[in-house]
């Protein structure tokens, strides 16, 4: 199902379909599109104040639901990527730039990149241990992403999350480098696995590297310095948003599934799936993203609030106001649940709720 382009949308949506903020947070959240193409199977995941995803992944005998153990699923991916990215990048000489690789790759995050290439592996008949290269390999450039962009020649931040960003600790020079350093590690970590046929690793490689250059993340950072200051009037600024997010952000989730697809042995049918189903959660992370930006403070995001407003940059809500930018999340989160329709009823719950976790989330 393809997306329909964002200034159409704007242009013809008028139904409100709140997505954020609501005051009934605690209540059990149905993923709709799967309920009403699939009467016995409903994914569930509650929503606390706490912003957990609490769980069940049982069959209930009365009505055949299906009930997925969320936070559960997530704390074990989470435990063990942090493991094998710690071991992955270990303490050495020169012991500087080591120790600023791992401040920034250690500092904890949610982990959504590599946990949507476990479960998109798992979900096309691989397992996790055939993942983890691939996963790791995708967060480790996530973290050189980060770094980078949080230097003062890009977007000038001091926070990231929760604790001073890498060039206030080790100054811009140790910092460069360790994102440089990270990037090449990435590469050498996944084309050193074991686990999967030479044919699917270069494969993955290709797919990897065409989400890090001038057609990914590199493309959308360009786009997205020269968009500071654009009239928000100007008929081509939903356009240019688009085009900023769907390289800066969306591409790395992109490619982050679709290497857990290709390790996983999946087909290229799936791998296609796959790849649509993670453009709209990619963009979604980002329309979520700008929102609560403008609705969250520092403290509760772990980064800087405000930032992008203060820099006079593209935003949704800049654009398209507070509301419709809730609206069109929720848009692509229904998109991205019909992509992935035809798959086996639990294996593909992680994705789903993933989907629902990205939409959902607070910080």
């Amino acid at each position: 199902m393809a997306t329909m382009n964002l200034s159409s949308w704007v242009h013809h949506s008028s139904k409100s379909v709140p997505i954020l903020g609501s005051s009934n947070r605690s209540s059990f959240l149905k993923i709709q599109p799967f309920h009403l193409l699939r009467p016995k199977l409903t994914v569930l995941s509650v929503v606390t104040k706490e912003d957990s995803i609490i769980n069940n992944h049982q069959e209930d005998n009365n009505n055949n639901n299906i009930r997925f153990d969320f936070m559960s699923y997530m704390i074990s991916k989470a435990n063990t990527v942090n493991k094998s990215l710690d071991s992955a990048v270990s303490l050495q000489e020169p012991i500087k730039i080591h120790e600023s690789m791992r401040y920034s790759l250690l500092a904890g995050g949610k982990r959504v990149r590599p946990i949507l290439c476990i479960a998109a592996c798992e979900l096309v008949g691989g397992d996790e241990s055939t993942a983890l290269a691939a996963a790791c390999a995708v967060e480790m450039i996530h973290t050189m992403s980060l770094i980078h962009d949080d230097l003062p020649c890009m977007d000038n931040d001091d926070l990231r999350r929760g604790k001073p960003t890498n060039h206030k600790v080790y100054g811009e020079d140790v910092a460069v480098l360790a994102g440089d350093a990270l990037l090449a590690f990435a590469f050498e970590h996944l084309a050193s696995t074991t686990a999967v046929s030479p044919t699917r690793v270069v494969r993955a490689i290709k797919e990897l590297a065409k989400a890090v250059g001038t057609k990914g993340l590199v493309a959308g950072q360009v786009v997205d310095l020269a968009s500071e200051g654009m009239d928000q009037n100007d008929v081509v600024g939903l356009e240019v948003l688009e085009y900023i997010h769907i390289h800066k952000t969306a591409v790395l989730l992109e490619a982050a599934t679709v290497l857990g697809g290709i390790v996983g042995g999946g087909s290229d049918e799936e791998i296609e799936k796959l790849r649509r189903f993670a453009r709209c959660i990619g963009l979604l992370f980002q329309v979520v993203d700008d929102i609560l930006d403008v609705t969250k403070s520092s403290e509760e995001l772990g980064k800087t609030a405000g930032k992008d407003l203060v820099a006079d940059k593209l935003t949704y809500p800049k654009l398209m106001g507070l509301e419709k930018s809730k609206e069109f999340a929720e848009k692509l989160l229904r998109d991205a649940e019909e992509e992935l329709y035809g798959f086996d009823d639990i294996k593909v719950a992680p994705l789903l709720a993933l989907a629902n976790y990205i939409a959902k989330r607070q910080n």
